[in-house]
């Protein structure tokens, strides 16, 4: 099937969850106060959408359920952690954190219902399983033109993260930091994706990671119409209109952005005679899912990105594989977090959002349209940005304070100019491209009018580059 289908009908991803009730429930104000810091905080006033923590409840000696308020969501929101079992034993050791992201339908307690628990026993690693929503594909919804909320990347990456980083003994930096999920949580991928700079690691299982690929009569326009209220094509709009949303999420549209993390695909085909829970008949959601992680797993290999792929072959869409994949995930999981590797430099990045960070990079382009931009072979010397417009880059704190750097600019608006570094050795330039394209990339406007990507190469000279 085509990546420009427009199927009208969403296969739903299940997550089968094993729905066993929790032993011992307690509340203990003792650990709340220990392993959390505080027992209630309030959101800081200059940030609407910060957390307010409303409560701590202690299920057994590691699991703790936290409920949060932001005002990224319409009500309360849970988070279940899993602390080390020796967590209070050593109270100046700092530990590594997983976050493991649920699929369709379910919720946060999805992956201890699958045995996390267990699996990470005696680990010396924080699992953080937060809720996403029964179908909000880890997006701030676009909701035609209106936003969130709910907006799950917003709470999960700017406000859920640093909060446990404030509030744990945590590693609190990307070779800290890991990412998995399933079917849906899969999506996992476009966190990852969307923002390298802070996970070391990233893993799919069964995984929805490539939108493009939706078969026609199975999928609806929006993956929310039918499992909660809510309107179609309200995540990422109408795919005719707003295409260039759906890829700016798209995980097989910013594989390139993925160089320099630890990646793991692993996936069944859906046919029957697998190990676990047979399927009498082939599992088409699982079917669906296996061809979006083949074809992310294509990408990987154009780009010359190594990652784990591990296409098992026979097997359900269902819960016995995913705690299988997790199982098999977990040692190379704490092998990358006890030898992390580097930020790549150089390093590269696309995304169709007008503002963006990474790496310590800033960018925002100044253009009529949304489309992607890119920058290309960021290092000391130099970077090229891809796009249309301009597009105003602050750099990393890589340069001396308060000294002169001389900028080159090869491209539709030659010239060479004096930059002075800040006192936190970032330069700020301007970086023309050329006309700013009027129609918004993939829409028929586009397609008649053409996108244009216009490239200029930046050059930087001066103290301390070699």
């Amino acid at each position: 099937m085509s990546a420009r289908a427009r199927p009208r009908r969403f296969l739903r991803f299940l997550t089968r969850p094993l729905m066993h009730p929790l032993k011992h429930l307690m509340t203990s104000a003792l650990a709340a106060a220990v392993l959390v810091s505080v027992s209630a905080t309030t959101a800081a006033p200059d940030d609407p959408y910060a957390l307010t923590l409303v409560s701590v409840q202690q299920l057994d000696d590691r699991m703790y359920d936290l409920v949060f308020r932001t005002a990224d969501l319409s009500g309360d929101t849970t988070v279940r952690v899993l602390l080390p079992a020796d967590y209070a034993a050593h109270p100046k050791r700092r530990y590594p954190v997983l976050y493991l992201l649920h699929g369709c339908c379910a919720d946060y307690r999805s992956w201890t219902d699958l045995g996390a628990e267990a699996l990470t026993a005696g680990l010396p690693l924080i699992v953080v399983m937060p809720d996403g929503g029964p179908g909000g594909f880890y997006s701030d919804w676009y909701n035609f033109g209106a936003f969130g909320p709910p907006r799950w990347e917003d709470y999960h990456v700017r406000h859920l993260i640093p909060w446990i980083d404030a509030h744990y003994r945590t590693v609190a930096s990307r070779g800290g930091r890991a990412i998995a999920g399933l079917s849906m949580g899969g999506f996992a991928m476009s966190y990852a994706a969307r923002h390298p700079d802070l996970f070391a690691a990233a893993a799919a299982f069964s995984g929805a990671v490539d939108t493009n690929y939706l078969p026609a009569g199975q999928v609806d326009a929006s993956l929310s119409a039918l499992d909660f209220p809510a309107p179609p094509d309200a995540i990422w709009g109408d795919r005719e209109t707003s295409e260039v949303i759906w890829r700016t999420h798209n995980p097989w549209d910013l594989a390139g952005n993925l160089a320099g993390l630890h990646l793991t695909l692993r996936t069944g085909n859906g046919m029957v005679g697998g190990p676990y829970n047979p399927c009498c008949t082939p599992d088409a959601i699982e079917m669906l899912v296996h061809q979006q992680s083949v074809n992310l797993h294509e990408q990987l290999l154009v780009l010359g990105i190594p990652h784990v792929w591990d296409d098992y072959g026979p097997g359900c869409h269902c819960g016995e594989y995913w705690t299988r994949d997790l199982k098999e995930t977990l040692p190379d999981l704490m092998q990358v977090f006890a030898n992390p590797p580097p930020a790549p430099i150089p390093f590269s990045y696309r995304t169709a959002e007008p503002t963006y960070a990474v790496y310590g990079w800033s960018v925002t382009m100044q253009r009529a349209a949304m489309e992607f931009s890119q920058l290309l072979g960021v290092r000391p010397a130099g970077f090229q940005l891809a796009g249309s417009g301009a597009g105003v880059v602050v750099t990393a704190p890589w340069y001396r304070p308060g000294q002169t750097y001389q900028v080159t600019l090869a491209g539709s608006s030659p010239a060479t100019q004096l930059v002075s570094a800040d006192r936190s050795g970032r330069l700020g330039i301007t970086v023309p491209l050329g006309p700013a394209n009027p129609a918004q990339q993939f829409t028929a406007a586009a397609a008649i009018a053409g996108t244009q990507v216009y490239v200029t190469t930046v050059s930087i000279a001066g103290p301390g580059i070699h």
